[in-house]
């Protein structure tokens, strides 16, 4: 019988070897549309557990359902005023965390 050895990788070094290393231009694009990403999945989930369709959450805001659907699933041309009104509409807290070269800028 032959045994053989399974190589096993940690999400970062798949990551690093497919996407770049963390501070190379891939790498700061993948993890720019990731965190816009997790933005329309916050917005989602927010508005869900608020028992809220698209189309009520477009007429709190004052856009389209079209728009928040935008919102929720791609957010590359949603613009920053129209996020900010979504997540007043669905009374939520939101901060923002702003790195300038290896300093922290947190705004509330």
């Amino acid at each position: 019988m032959i045994q053989m050895e399974i190589k096993t990788y940690s999400l970062d070094e798949i990551t690093d070897k497919h996407i770049g290393k963390v501070g190379t231009p891939n790498r700061d694009e993948f993890e720019s549309e990731l965190r816009l990403d997790l933005i329309g999945l916050a917005i989602k989930q927010a508005r869900k557990e608020r028992k809220l369709t698209q189309a009520q959450l477009g007429e709190l805001v004052g856009v389209q359902k079209a728009q928040i659907s935008k919102i929720e699933n791609n957010l590359n041309d949603a613009r920053f005023e129209t996020i900010l009104k979504v997540f007043r509409a669905l009374n939520a807290k939101v901060n923002f965390n702003v790195e300038l070269q290896n300093q922290n800028l947190n705004l509330t």
